[in-house]
This record gives C-alpha cells, structure tokens and sequence, in this order.
C-alpha cells in the first residue's frame, strides 16, 4: 500500500513539474521519469531522475539525493527541479526500506550506504551524468547516509548534509540520557512509513517492553559503523568539500555533534546553523521555495562541482544565524567565542537563588530533592524548537516561580550592553547524589526584568552506578548557540533533574547536593562574541 501511494504521487508530481519542464522547448529545462534503480543487495530503489534538456548532450554534474526518514524520493523534486534546470542530472530516491524502494530499514547500515554507489552506477550507464563530479546531498537520514558514503565512494566530490548526525548515540543518548520523544518518534514513523529490518525491530522491541539500557547497549554497537564522525579519517583521504547545515535548537540531531565533526575535517568545509528544530531551516528549499541554507549549498555545489568562480571558497567557513536574523561569520569554530567564566555562589536569601560572578567562591554546599519536575524544561520534541524558529517563539520560563527545592538556581548581573553568546557554554559543578542513577538537566536562560526568560541552550547529563553519598565533579557542555541577549537582560542558569523530553533516572525521594570544594570551584564559561 506504501509502495502504490509512493508511486501515485511521484507520478502526480512528474506530470506537474514535466509540464513546467516543456513550457520553453527551445530554452534550458529538464525531463522527468520515475525509475527503479538496482540497489545493493539486488533490492530496488524508487526514484525520480531530473535530466536537463536544452543545455547540450552533456556530461552533466550528479547530485544524488536519498530521502530522510520516513519521506518518499518526492522530498527533494522542488530542489531537483532547480538543479536540472541549471544543468544538472538529479536523481532522488527512496531511501531502503522506505515507501516505494525495496528493502527493510537498517537505520543507515552498509546497505543502505552501498545504495548511493549502486545509483551512482547507474546514472553513469543511463544518463548523461559525469560521475567524476558527483554530489551526495540529503536531510536528516538523507544527510547521515550522504555523509557516510562520502567515506566510501571517492566519485563524491561534495556532500550536501542539513540536520544529519555525525555521531549516533551522541545524538540520541547525550550523556547517557535517551532522548525519549524524538527516538519514539522516529520509531512510530519508521514503522508507518517503511518496514524495520532486524536491527531496528530488535531496537524498537526492547524500547517498547521497557529494556531501555538494553536498547542502548544494542545501539552503541551498531552506531560506529553508522556515524560519520568514526570514518571521519577515510572522508579527509576522499577529500570531498563537505557542507554541513543544522538548527541550534534541532531536538533529534542537536548542534555540537556537528561542530564536533566539522572540526575534524580537513577538506573544504562549510558549517551553517540557525535557529529552529529538526530540518525546518532547510525544508522549504526543499520542496523549491526561497531558502538561504539551499541558496548557499547550491552555490557550494555550483563551485565544486563545475568550478564556478562564485566566491564559495572564499566565504566565512563558519556561519551562525541568531534568534534576531543576523548572520555573522567565523574562520573556525574556535574563534565564534571569546569564554568568559563566572563562578557559582551558594543559592541563598528569600529567593534561594545563587549568583554567577566573576570571583571564585568556595566552601558552600546547597541540596534539592530529585525525581520531581520544575517548569523549567527544554520545550516539546520538534514543536519547541520550530516555534523558536519559525515564529521567534522561545521556549520560555518564569524564573521566580522555578520551584527551589528542585533546582539550583544562578542568576548573573544584569547586562549593560547588548552582548552575543556565541558558542557552546560549559558547565563544571560538583555534586552529590544520593540515588545510584541520577539525571541533572542544565537550562541556560536569558532573563528580562520581570524574571521571564527564554532558553538559550539546555543539556541532559546522567549519573549511573555513582555511589550515594559520594561528591564527584561533572563537566557538561551545553548546546551551541549563537543568542543576542540584549542590554537590561542577564543570565540564569537552571539545574534540575527530570525533563519530559528525555528517559530520566532520577528517583522521587532521592536528593542531590551541589557544592563548590575549595581545590575545584563549580563554574559556568559561556562565550561570547
């Protein structure tokens, strides 16, 4: 039934985009026709080939586009459209397992990657395509497996990865703390949208039935081959110009894991992030309407795969979008920030709040009780983020009312000129718990006078086996951000230990004490630019 509703709308969508192809007959355009292309492992793949007519017999750069998650080869035909148009053979496809191509879903295994050489082969035996100037190019799952072919194929030349992963578990167990809505997530539409191979129906099973560590321990095996950041070496011996493209506030693929990668990369790179949650940044390009992350791929593409003199080598290798609209443009990762570190006094007064400053202070000790929620929280799975993009919508708190007998509080001074953070804040805090199995969640917030604030950037970070009683020091890196905080406003950071869009293990009637030894002062570093 998938497969029927895959290939009645790819046909609707051929006689619509193949009638605009043949307005101009003597002018560049591009004919349409769906195929089934033989993938690996003798399983065929559903997909909507571009060819650009009008414009010679040829050869012409390839783009290979697989489709993300749960979404049918169609995702990227407005896109597609515009690339043939412009002289470029396109063929986007189903990704294994998914609506009309053959398969089962092996959550980006070797087939899967084997699949865009497969496609590749074939556009070098059926179309006008030059496949020594071939691009992957790809969203979410699309981007994870561009990546990751790039690694395997040295016929790619440039990669094209917006809102993908580089490091699997990273993504979706941050610091041993599941991400529990996005993972349930993608488990439902996987299983509406396509049919789970093995892994991922030993995956789903164990989650469903409760075996949460036991679906975590299968994951981390099955990960490394699936994580671009563990081939990162073969990519820099392939040498492709890589395009990485993500929301700061992405809820399945959050922003440091990419940063992560990208500074290992030793090839032209490119690094875009603005605000908004998983993929909307880059989905209305997508489906062909104005969009800047797919204005600056294609002109990426354009240069490395023709040699267009556009000034795409020369631009800022690092781009960030803040929450106001203004791009600002770094050299490297490294130098978005300058960190500036505060340190964290004992919450005290009527407010019970602690303060961020720029002394050491040491000595104290301050306790919560765990396992109960505060209204301080990282916001909805994909609802949060793309209000903030979207709408400048904020995940937003009343910081007064953040119940103090579950969360440390600390507020810093208030800002007398309008300042960026810029970067990725990390937080140093001792702590004490007195349960084996502990979750701490770190909100760093923006605040207003009135006490409301907005979230600038949060963390899961999970005890497990600690010894109760006993105080140990954490280090937690916050998301990466790049935030306007303006003049009038400060800073609050928020810990506390359970949020509902993460797999907790705290226990109601456990408890947590921070502290700040005199040899290992707790403190915040947030950069700034």
């Amino acid at each position: 039934m998938r497969r029927l509703a895959a290939a009645v709308a790819v046909a609707v969508i051929l006689l619509t985009v193949g009638s605009r192809a043949d307005a101009d007959q003597t002018g560049a355009g591009f004919s349409t026709s769906y195929q089934r292309i033989p993938g690996a492992d003798g399983i065929s793949l559903g997909a909507v080939v571009l060819t650009p007519t009008g414009q010679g017999d040829g050869p012409f750069p390839l783009v290979v586009m697989p489709s993300s998650w749960g979404v049918p080869n169609v995702e990227y035909v407005g896109q597609g459209t515009k690339l043939a148009t412009a002289g470029v053979q396109v063929i986007a496809y189903s990704s294994r397992g998914f609506w009309d191509s053959g398969g089962c879903i092996d959550i980006a295994g070797p087939p899967t990657v084997a699949d865009v050489t497969k496609v590749i082969d074939w556009a070098d035996q059926h179309t006008p395509a030059d496949t020594s100037r071939v691009a992957a190019v790809g969203i979410s799952y699309g981007a994870g497996t561009s990546l990751l072919a790039s690694a395997q194929d040295p016929r790619i030349k440039a990669v094209g990865a917006m809102s993908g992963w580089a490091d699997l578990i990273a993504s979706l167990d941050p610091n041993d703390t599941v991400a529990l809505q996005s993972v349930a997530g993608l488990l439902a539409l996987g299983n509406i949208t396509g049919r789970p191979g093995p892994e991922m129906a030993s995956l789903q099973t164990k989650f469903v039935t409760g075996d949460f560590d036991g679906a975590i321990a299968e994951a981390g095996q099955l990960a490394p081959q699936r994580s671009a950041a563990t081939m990162v070496d073969q990519i820099n011996a392939n040498h492709p110009a890589v395009f990485l493209a993500n929301a700061f506030e992405d809820s399945i693929f959050p922003p440091s894991q990419y940063t992560d990668f990208f500074t290992r990369l030793t090839g032209p790179k490119r690094l875009l992030l603005a605000h908004g949650d998983h993929a909307t940044p880059e989905v209305t390009g997508a489906i062909g309407l104005p969009n800047e992350t797919w204005d600056e791929l294609t002109a990426w593409l354009r240069h490395y795969l023709t040699g267009a003199d556009n000034g795409a080598d020369t631009e800022a290798p690092v781009q960030l979008k803040s929450q106001r609209g203004v791009w600002r443009g770094y050299p490297s990762w490294a130098a978005v920030g300058q960190s500036h570190t505060s340190y964290l006094t004992k919450p005290g007064g009527l407010s019970r709040t602690g303060a961020l400053q720029p002394q050491s202070s040491t000595g104290w000790t301050s306790g919560i009780e765990a396992g109960v929620p505060t209204i301080a929280d990282s916001g909805v799975a994909l609802v949060s983020g793309a209000l903030q993009g979207l709408l400048s919508i904020p995940t937003g708190v009343a910081t007064p009312l953040v119940d103090r007998s579950f969360a440390g509080v600390w507020s810093g001074p208030i800002s007398t000129s309008a300042t960026v953070v810029n970067g990725t804040p990390k937080l140093h805090l001792t702590v004490k718990p007195t349960g084996p199995d502990t979750s701490l969640f770190a909100y760093l917030y923006d605040v207003d006078s009135l006490g409301v604030g907005s979230l600038i950037s949060h963390k899961p970070f999970t005890l497990r086996g600690a010894t109760p009683g006993k105080s140990l020091p954490i280090d937690l890196r916050l998301e990466a951000t790049s935030w306007e905080v303006p003049a009038g406003h400060h800073l609050i950071l928020v810990v506390d230990t359970v949020d509902p869009r993460y797999l907790g293990h705290s226990t109601i009637g456990t408890s947590v004490t921070f502290s700040s030894p005199a040899a290992d002062p707790s403190w915040i570093t947030v950069p700034t630019a």
